[in-house]
């Protein structure tokens, strides 16, 4: 526990006789800006975590979320990280991802709604600087994922060459005398597969960067049909990079790419979407 002022330790050891707005003034400080725990908490005022938990309930007084909690109590040492130093299996690593994107999932819409609201209120905490420096870091990192590949692209690359496919990963093709550059490219199949980021169907910046982004994808998905290729358009949507959803859509690409290898698909079905849709 911190080295705390004398102060607070005695106003603490009197804290059963102390009235309701001096409860609340100490619980508050204690909890919320001295990040301590109810447990620590409770040992100061020699009494229970419960008696100081309900007595801030009773005082309108909120306790941090669980992920709060965890998080607050690996940052300042009081657990330890239970991954910490281990190493798991693939397997074990597999299944408890799957838990992970398993819990997200069943999220219910309350809970959703206030994690996106501590995001906002998270964002709208930041200084200008801190955005400009934010806006920045992100604008240089969509042009290194233009030009190296986003971490799901590769991951598919990986994926499909070690099934034993020969793939042109970002290679520029002449269609029609345009210049395009194809994510993943399986030329004996003549499969075009593109990775689209949230910014190809939501507003993310701005419903005319959508609407732009949106006609050059029909302009190119026109040009590659026009040639014979089969698209496969793979939606990724905002924060869905878990491993379990990597591991999904390699398993379902590798779906699609099977049915192509067996039958190509008619003229008007040969642009296919996988993931997210909106």
């Amino acid at each position: 526990m911190k080295n705390l002022p004398n102060s607070l330790v005695n106003k603490a050891s009197t804290y059963s006789s102390l009235e309701d707005k001096e409860k609340l003034k100490l619980l508050d400080q204690l909890y919320w800006n001295l990040d301590l725990s109810w447990k620590n908490i409770a040992d100061l005022c020699k009494t229970y975590p419960n008696k100081v938990r309900r007595d801030a309930k009773k005082l309108g007084l909120e306790s941090r979320s669980k992920s709060q909690a965890q998080s607050l109590a690996l940052e300042t040492g009081r657990h330890e990280h239970p991954t910490k130093g281990k190493e798991h299996s693939e397997e074990t690593k597999i299944q408890i991802s799957d838990k992970v994107a398993d819990a997200w999932d069943n999220l219910s819409d309350e809970e959703r709604a206030k994690r996106s609201l501590d995001a906002l209120n998270r964002w709208n905490q930041k200084t200008d600087e801190e955005i400009a420096a934010f806006r920045k870091a992100s604008i240089d990192a969509i042009r290194v994922t233009a030009k190296e590949g986003s971490a799901l692209e590769k991951y598919l690359l990986e994926g499909l060459i070690k099934k034993g496919f020969k793939v042109e990963f970002h290679k520029e093709q002449w269609v029609e005398r345009e210049r395009l550059q194809i994510d993943l490219l399986i030329p004996e199949l003549n499969i075009a597969i593109e990775v689209d980021g949230p910014s190809h169907f939501e507003d993310i910046w701005g419903k005319d960067v959508l609407i732009k982004n949106q006609q050059r994808d029909h302009e190119k998905n026109g040009l590659l049909l026009r040639q014979g290729f089969v698209i496969i358009r793979i939606r990724q949507g905002k924060g869905s990079l878990s491993n379990k959803f990597k591991r999904d859509t390699l398993s379902n690409l590798l779906i699609e790419i099977e049915k192509i290898s067996k039958r190509k698909p008619k003229i008007g079905n040969r642009c296919i979407i996988l993931g997210e849709s909106k």
